[in-house]
């Protein structure tokens, strides 16, 4: 009932255009070491060495895969309709359920996709930081002029 109630939450702020980018940056405090955590308890029998380092790879693609849903979000609310940001957000949720079924029937599966999203991650990144640079530049742009 929880995760019902956190959802709907989580699912109204994504469509809100300014207020999901501040969403998305407080998130940044929580998804990225619940990432870290939950990768170094799935290894909680293991060598406490082989823990630590699924602590660092959780976290850092939880941070990869946070970042670069952050920045593309971001991107979306540059433009001037309400559309491109409602999109990306139901593109978004649809991902997260279609993910969720497949996570608890395929593990395997599950993993390649994020093997695929990773090498994507990689790619983008330096793209989406161009935008976010370009976002910044003109955001400082119109306070100083």
């Amino acid at each position: 009932m929880l995760a019902c109630a956190l959802y709907m939450v989580e699912f109204v702020a994504d469509k809100v255009p300014a207020f999901d980018s501040v969403w998305d940056a407080v998130h940044t405090f929580v998804r990225v070491p619940a990432g870290a955590v939950l990768a170094s308890a799935a290894f909680a029998h293991f060598d406490p060495a082989v823990r630590i380092a699924a602590l660092l790879l959780g976290g850092g693609i939880a941070l990869g895969s946070h970042g670069t849903k952050a920045t593309t979000r971001i991107g979306a609310n540059l433009s001037p309709e309400p559309f491109s940001n409602v999109v990306p957000s139901f593109v978004e949720d649809l991902v997260v359920i279609g993910c969720s079924f497949v996570i608890a029937s395929h593990p395997v599966v599950m993993i390649a996709i994020v093997a695929a999203f990773l090498c994507a991650i990689a790619w983008l990144f330096p793209k989406l930081l161009r935008t976010l640079r370009s976002f910044l530049k003109g955001a400082f742009r119109k306070c100083y002029t």
